[in-house]
């Protein structure tokens, strides 16, 4: 593998995982993200630290470069992480929705139940 990738990963690791930590103190992250950050960073650390790891897949596999590999390794990565997130946002969209109709219906409710009173008076 390449010197230049394995400073990138190395590097890119290290700023990322510096980063998830900073977030995780700030109670800006949940924990089940946290945890899925933490391993994706090891494990483009490991790539990054040991290349001979990256090279052997890659060859069991049948990339002709390492590179390849642990790009397309990333990116599929990523984008399950995003598909699983579109699952998630599809259904917090779902409850919102859902919960804002049970309010407006509570509001229309309690303006009924207000004008009977006020009839009654």
């Amino acid at each position: 593998m390449y010197l230049f990738l394995r400073i990138i990963l190395l590097l890119v690791s290290f700023f990322t995982l510096w980063y998830v930590v900073r977030k995780i103190r700030k109670s800006q992250i949940q924990i089940e993200d946290s945890v899925f950050w933490i391993c994706f960073v090891l494990f483009i650390f490991v790539l990054g630290a040991i290349p001979s790891i990256g090279i052997v897949l890659s060859d069991m596999i049948g990339f002709e470069s390492p590179a390849n590999f642990v790009f397309l390794t990333v990116i599929f990565t990523l984008l399950i992480k995003c598909f699983f997130q579109s699952i998630q946002i599809s259904k917090l969209e779902s409850k919102i929705k859902l919960l804002s109709q049970n309010i407006a219906l509570n509001r229309h409710d309690e303006a009924i139940y207000k004008k009977l009173l006020t009839l009654e008076e």
